[in-house]
């Protein structure tokens, strides 16, 4: 059963991550994270959202909401993906488990977190840009 199916019959998943993009408040191997299928409803600007790439599934936060697409990001990437739309979103996540404790996002150190990231996501990315630079020239 494929995590389109599970959530269609389900409604909810909780999985753990893969890979780094979502660090750090996704730790891999540590951390689980709660989706809610998505409905009819639109996303919104800080919503971690899963979606379909190819035949990989990924976890990233949208960035910017349009007409008919999304812009999203993961916390610890540099290239935002475009052109994400409501036919690639499976769900959205409502929660995350981290040390055996579930964390809703309805709280406010995770509004918080979600806010800040949001707010400093273009000084991170710029910094990240520089130091990948700095590094290549190092080698």
């Amino acid at each position: 059963m494929n995590i389109e199916q599970y959530l269609k019959d389900n409604g909810r998943l909780i999985y753990t991550n893969k890979g780094r993009s979502m660090l750090p408040l996704l730790r891999e191997g540590r951390d689980l994270f709660i989706i809610e299928a998505k409905g009819n409803e639109r996303c919104h600007v800080g919503d971690a959202v899963l979606f379909k790439r190819g035949s990989d599934y990924v976890l990233h936060r949208v960035i910017a909401v349009h007409a008919d697409s999304y812009d999203i990001l993961g916390d610890n990437c540099i290239n935002p993906e475009r052109g994400i739309t409501d036919d690639n979103v499976l769900g959205v996540m409502t929660g995350f488990v981290r040390n055996g404790r579930e964390h809703s996002i309805n709280e406010l150190g995770y509004r918080l977190y979600v806010y800040m990231w949001m707010k400093t996501a273009g000084i991170r990315i710029f910094m990240k840009k520089v130091i990948n630079r700095v590094r290549k020239l190092c080698k």
